[in-house]
């Protein structure tokens, strides 16, 4: 097992590699994070909202083990911060200069879906009533992106989108996204459906009732057999207390309906973590998720080769300073090791790093 930093500079507040994500090509890998400014201890997070979030880059040449950052080049409609609106004051939102009309346009080339040098990245506003989201494409290894293109609101209240995307065919997939709830609130958890290469798209079903808390922030996986695996990061109160954890969901049907499996990971922590769902060379899958009580870190479990049991936990860092910490994204590399990117801290009074873990499960 090997620690990687991969961005850190003095002041400044990099985080959220879960929003955003990750590819590996070989040996070269990009990850795409948010970065901003450290600022007072609010809660969980310590991060200036007076001064803009923008996306951020980092790649690796050598399978993840040194990096170099770049900017991200893709347009942001409305403003500056990317994915971020709810992490900076009112003045610096994009959610108020955005016309989707006008500032989303529909996709003109579609996505072959197969074709492993395309990248897709999904993005949004914020996280409650009035979330607009959007994606971006990548023909070049993210060193261009071009978009923002439309995704539409379903008929939802809002809809907050991270890139969860599941392949089916050259220009068929799903995007797993969340919306709005009812009330107004962040979220539940549904998929659409593109047909014809994310030129335009369907509602395709909700996963999961509406949550009294929250279920967020899939991460999902079509496997050997043809049915569809979802992990949702899930919070909410049991017995007067707030718990978070992640739920298990499985589709058989290509995404029309879905049933509940129960939970993957019993508890994350403070706040909770989003998971990331990958599958290894020799069928197993690996689940990694922040882990936001103490021994604060990072944390994994294999599952068999369809999701049906999953293996003890796997401690893959206990090191840090405080709950600040998690969002992760994970890929598995041609030699079978798996690189997973995520944001860190060692204590309330640290910058903040995107640094990685390279592993073998």
């Amino acid at each position: 097992m090997e620690h990687v930093e991969i961005y850190r500079r003095e002041g400044e507040y990099p985080a959220w590699p879960a929003n955003y994500g990750l590819w590996a090509w070989g040996r070269e890998i990009v990850a795409v994070f948010s970065l901003g400014f450290r600022g007072a201890q609010e809660g969980l997070h310590a991060r200036d909202m007076n001064r803009p979030f923008i996306g951020k880059q980092a790649r690796s040449l050598d399978g993840g083990r040194t990096w170099t950052d770049e900017p991200f080049k893709g347009v942001i409609p409305g403003g500056t911060s990317l994915s971020g609106d709810e992490h900076v004051v009112p003045a610096l939102q994009c959610q108020p200069n955005i016309v989707p009309a006008r500032d989303l346009p529909p996709l003109d080339e579609p996505i072959d879906f197969t074709d492993p040098e395309t990248v897709v990245m999904c993005a949004r506003t914020g996280l409650v009533e009035g979330a607009i989201s959007w994606f971006y494409v990548s023909r070049d290894r993210a060193r261009s992106w071009s978009g923002p293109f439309r995704l539409g609101d379903f008929g939802q209240k809002g809809v907050s989108a991270r890139t969860d995307i599941v392949p089916l065919s050259q220009h068929e997939a799903l995007f797993f996204l969340t919306a709005v709830k009812s009330n107004g609130q962040e979220g539940r958890v549904f998929c659409a459906r593109t047909v014809d290469g994310g030129r335009t798209f369907t509602m395709h079903s909700f996963i999961g009732e509406e949550p009294e808390g929250y279920a967020i922030m899939p991460a999902s996986l079509h496997l050997s057999n043809g049915d569809i695996l979802s992990m949702v990061r899930c919070a909410g109160r049991v017995n007067g207390e707030r718990r978070a954890w992640i739920e298990q969901y499985r589709s058989s049907d290509g995404g029309l309906s879905w049933q509940y499996e129960g939970h993957s990971v019993s508890n994350t922590g403070y706040g909770g973590n989003p998971p990331t769902l990958n599958g290894l060379p020799d069928g197993r899958l690996l689940l990694v998720y922040g882990y936001r009580d103490a021994p604060f870190g990072i944390r994994a479990r294999v599952g068999d080769s369809l999701g049906h049991g999953w293996g003890d936990e796997i401690i893959l860092r206990d090191d840090g300073g405080m709950s600040d910490l998690g969002y992760p994204r994970t890929v598995v590399l041609e030699d079978g090791s798996a690189l997973t990117v995520y944001y860190f801290n060692y204590g309330p009074d640290t910058d903040r790093t995107i640094s990685g873990t390279l592993f073998r499960p």
